[in-house]
């Protein structure tokens, strides 16, 4: 049964009201001021409550003021009953938030199909609360928070593409409409400079994700990317990644931070090309390929001299010259295009 909290310092009329209301098949708790009423309001919760505006110890619109403030009662559809009839009293209840005004005297009728109405409303309202809840949930459950969790996107919705080693993903001056994911294999991105020397800028393993150049602009590749490696790629399209961010602001947040990442490796490499030596820079790439091939001790690691030096940012008869110390040093081993590491604590600190 509903409950209907009366609110009404006039005693006859108090009674004779809730007597009409139990009638009506209502369960009627009253209060002989707002004082009193809004104590009962916070502790039972009622399903609707009918409330006079002139009354001792709290009017009306202080009841109805105190009960928006509280997160357990600002719900709770709230109903006028007053002599005053002045539109400008009505003006002010209505403003306070009472979903209706009901001058006095008024007829049974009218009591009844307002409180029927304002519970039907709120029925409908809490209907509609729960749907977006619920619905709201299902978001959440289905929300992307984590990179990991965009890379499973791309494993579930990404066009699977194979590349044989020496294959061309894109070249630099295209458009830039997919982004990649590498499934298995190794990538390199590199581009001519002006004397037209090919250098590598980047290199990409398994798991990492390349070829994002602008999510708001219509840019092209910025440079060419070649598998170093027989590849598996993951492909999306920029425009459905861009949706899938616009939506999962968490993963955006993730991206950016990659790219801030990206951008710091950028860095130290242009530090280390300007102000490191040519042994340092050696070491360095050799160990960077050894990491992005997944290097295990006793493996030989498999690359071009041309891709070393172009990576390490030297010529490839000075990277020749190097190899051939850390030959003699005993810190590698060569045999033909095939580099195995011997000691990779001394590379590591090699000056």
């Amino acid at each position: 049964m509903r409950k209907i909290l009366l609110i009404e310092d006039d005693v006859v009329l108090r009674e004779n009201t809730a007597e009409l209301l139990e009638l009506s098949n209502y369960n009627v708790i009253t209060a002989p001021n707002g004082k009193i009423g809004l104590e009962i309001a916070k502790n039972d919760l009622p399903n609707i409550i009918i409330c006079d505006i002139m009354m001792p110890e709290l009017d009306g619109y202080g009841v109805l003021e105190a009960l928006a403030k509280n997160e357990s009662t600002k719900h709770i559809p709230f109903i006028f009953l007053s002599a005053k009839t002045e539109r400008k009293d009505v003006r002010k209840g209505m403003d306070l938030g009472a979903d209706d005004y009901i001058t006095k005297p008024f007829e049974e009728d009218e009591l009844v199909s307002a409180i029927e109405s304002r519970l039907a409303k709120a029925a409908i309202l809490k209907d509609r609360s729960g749907e977006i809840q619920e619905s709201s949930n299902a978001n959440k459950e289905d929300e992307l928070r984590t990179l990991n969790d965009l890379k499973n996107f791309f494993d579930d919705n990404g066009n699977e593409i194979a590349y044989a080693k020496g294959d061309v993903i894109y070249e630099e001056g295209q458009n830039s409409n997919n982004i990649f994911l590498i499934s298995k294999g190794l990538i390199k991105c590199h581009k001519l400079d002006e004397q037209g020397k090919d250098l590598t800028t980047a290199l990409y393993k398994e798991d990492d994700l390349f070829g994002y150049t602008s999510f708001t602009q219509n840019m092209t590749y910025q440079e060419t990317a070649t598998a170093i490696k027989d590849s598996k790629l993951l492909a999306l399209s920029k425009n459905e990644l861009i949706n899938v961010l616009n939506i999962n602001h968490n993963v955006t947040l993730e991206l950016i931070q990659l790219l801030s990442d990206d951008l710091t490796l950028v860095k130290d490499q242009l530090l280390q090309m300007a102000y490191s030596s040519v042994k340092k820079r050696t070491a360095t790439t050799i160990l960077k390929f050894a990491e992005k091939l997944n290097y295990k001790p006793n493996d030989a690691i498999r690359i071009s001299r041309n891709d070393l030096a172009s990576v390490a940012g030297i010529a490839i008869e000075s990277l020749i010259r190097t190899l051939s110390s850390f030959k003699d040093l005993g810190l590698i081993e060569i045999e033909g295009r095939n580099i195995k590491i011997l000691d990779i604590n001394k590379l590591e600190q090699i000056t």
